[in-house]
């Protein structure tokens, strides 16, 4: 049976840190990496091309908001890059998205599979009384979501970034291929910290979400390839 692996969010603060948690994994065990703002900025394009070469799969999270030409030029360079994964903010509207697929399809080396092009609905750590105060939408957040995921099916995206408590109703209201990333994952009993909208690794997989990224309760645990694996065992066989 095909193991779904986790994705790690690598959020650290430079290379030396992410060597010295990798190197706690077995050479020959392939992972699921999110790199994120915080690390990509301080390491550059190098950051990816390190974790390639090691076999890994990566998610680069950048959430690209701007004009359409510019997300587009930028989607150019990332596809280059050989990311795996890569996403934009839907709230920067459907020409946006579009073009944003437009250019990855267009920096895609010949033979090389497109990433993988996902949209952020509204982030995990947004309630939905942030939601009403901040960005003045005054719907159900879950209203929010769903509309935002059908926009980003219309642009021809692949899937969406979304709390786990959200992904039946984007199945319904797209498709059940339409791709569902959850963040907010954590496992039974561990710290919420600043996400607002969380389930463990099982109950995401029977909610239907397709991938899932954990943090800190891998990078930051006393045995982190231990906690890997019963994350990854709960994700694929957990009750």
């Amino acid at each position: 049976m095909f193991e779904k692996r986790p994705v790690i969010a690598l959020d650290f603060h430079c290379k030396e840190e992410v060597e010295k948690f990798l190197a706690q994994f077995d050479s020959n065990e392939q992972l699921y990496i999110k790199i994120g703002m915080e690390l990509f900025y301080q390491e550059g394009p190098s950051i990816v091309t390190y974790l390639k070469e090691l076999g890994h799969s990566v998610f680069l999270d950048l959430k690209l908001h701007d004009i359409p030409n510019t997300v587009k030029s930028a989607m150019i360079g990332l596809a280059k890059m050989g990311v795996d994964m890569v996403n934009v903010h839907a709230a920067g509207g459907f020409e946006m998205m579009k073009q944003a697929i437009e250019g990855l399809e267009e920096g895609t080396p010949e033979g090389a599979k497109r990433p993988i092009l996902i949209a952020v609905t509204q982030l995990t750590s947004t309630s939905e009384e942030d939601m009403h105060r901040d960005q003045l939408i005054q719907v159900p957040i879950e209203n929010s979501v769903v509309h935002y995921a059908r926009r980003a099916r219309e642009a021809g995206l692949d899937g969406v970034v979304c709390s786990a408590l959200e992904v039946a109703m984007i199945k319904r209201a797209t498709d059940k291929n339409f791709i569902c990333l959850t963040p907010g994952i954590r496992p039974k009993g561990a710290e919420v910290g600043d996400q607002k909208r969380v389930k463990t690794p099982s109950e995401a997989r029977r909610i239907g979400s397709d991938y899932i990224v954990v943090g800190r309760p891998i990078t930051l645990a006393e045995k982190p390839v231990d906690a890997y694996h019963e994350i990854l065992k709960d994700w694929n066989y957990g009750n």
